[in-house]
């Protein structure tokens, strides 16, 4: 996959945890890796009442979110991190470990602070010092399409070695940062790697780890992406047959799941409701004949302290696997860099899985493309309804009119379903 293209984690892995582990526990555990996802896992005790609340299915990383998949953690507190940087006998790494945490915190803390509307923060406990592998950098044949036996010797090198310095038992999230400049590292490689069978190690579970081979610098918001997927967030990029042809048809420059280097990365709507961070109050549930009028304040705009923050995110339920969504997308927040706004319209299946299409941004103006200089996918980068616009959406019976934008940038829609 060309390096201007989002990494994914593996979809024919399971999940992972912290430390209390022995090294011979460990052995014992990476030798039982499978290659099946952690799948629908149970249930959260509080789901969703919304009519428009998709349920959530046995595909990885489904889009359903009607019960939260309690195999993931759920960032609706502060989690902690930790990142343990590798490095390995036949190279002396160019960088420090201290360059190297600066690459990704604290913007990727920022990044989900801002998405969160300050609901969630994800703390990084960067471990500043080099812990070396016992075998070259070339050993572990690293690739993106890494081979199970040798993704496996990493992963139980790298436990097996940072196991006496750390207590995974403190935290949420782990990262495993390997030395850029070391001849075998593949950045092309980085990604979550989900075990089918937890580690247990200082009396907890570790389901899966983030193994980083970022180049330095790294690409922009790589980290966000990935640790996206460590809360039960899908890839929304197309892999192409071969790898040949464009990776960004399905959401363009939409969300950081379908590419770190998009526009407008903040993620979308659907995916703050899936993780808690909108409120019933904020999802519009839009249900029977009649016109609705909704104010959408834009999804990415910081929510005021003492206020609601308004309605973020409206939703018309197609069908028992589908749901329209549609949002206000301006520039600001994680947004900021955004070559265009408006009212973005897309659809949301809870049956396919992670990369195979689960979401897609439905263009208002399929027949022409917008800022070509920087988006990765330029016919979806004026997708959204513009002001003063009416977009009915292609096979269903449902329409979407822009009809003013106030001067604190709230936009009011007319929804006909």
């Amino acid at each position: 996959m060309p390096r201007q293209r989002p990494l994914g984690d593996h979809p024919r892995e399971g999940g992972l945890s912290p430390r209390a582990r022995s090294v011979a526990s460990v052995l014992t555990s990476l030798a039982a890796l499978a290659a099946m996802s952690l799948v629908a896992g149970p249930a959260s005790a509080e789901p969703h009442v919304n009519p428009c609340a998709l349920e959530r299915t046995p595909v990885h990383h489904s889009e359903g979110l009607d019960t939260w998949n309690t195999a993931y953690p759920k960032p609706e507190r502060d989690l902690d991190a930790v990142m343990v940087f590798l490095s390995f006998p036949d190279s002396r790494p160019a960088v420090d470990p201290e360059e190297l945490a600066a690459d990704h915190f604290p913007a990727t803390s920022r990044f989900f602070e801002r998405a969160s509307y300050g609901r969630f923060t994800l703390n990084a406990h960067p471990q500043l010092e080099w812990t070396e592998m016992p075998r070259s950098s070339d050993a572990y044949a690293i690739a993106r399409d890494w081979a199970p036996a040798d993704r496996s010797a990493y992963l139980h090198d790298a436990l097996a070695a940072a196991d006496p310095k750390v207590d995974f038992s403190r935290y949420d999230v782990v990262y495993f940062v390997a030395d850029p400049t070391a001849p075998g590292v593949d950045s092309d490689a980085t990604k979550v790697v989900n075990f089918d069978r937890p580690l247990h190690a200082d009396n907890t579970d570790i389901r899966r780890v983030v193994t980083v081979f970022e180049q330095h610098p790294p690409d922009r918001h790589v980290l966000a992406h990935e640790t996206g997927h460590v809360f039960d967030l899908p890839d929304l990029y197309h892999r192409p047959s071969e790898g040949k042809g464009d990776w960004d048809t399905h959401v363009g420059d939409w969300d950081v799941m379908g590419s770190q280097f998009g526009l407008a990365p903040d993620l979308f709507g659907w995916h703050k409701w899936k993780l808690g961070w909108l409120d019933e109050k904020q999802v519009r549930c839009v249900q029977g004949d009649d016109d609705r009028l909704v104010t959408l304040e834009p999804l990415a705009s910081a929510v005021p302290k003492g206020r609601t923050g308004g309605t973020r995110l409206a939703v018309v339920r197609t069908g028992r696997d589908s749901a329209i969504a549609i949002e206000a997308r301006s520039s600001t927040g994680n947004d900021r860099t955004t070559c265009t706004e408006g009212v973005l319209v897309y659809r949301v299946r809870n049956e396919p899985a992670s990369g195979a299409g689960p979401v897609e941004v439905i263009d208002a103006h399929p027949e022409s493309e917008a800022c070509w200089d920087d988006s990765v996918y330029p016919p979806l980068a004026d997708a959204p309804v513009k002001l003063g616009e009416r977009f009915t959406v292609p096979g269903e019976s449902l329409s979407v009119e822009v009809l003013d934008r106030s001067r604190s940038g709230a936009w009011t829609v007319r929804i006909t379903p």
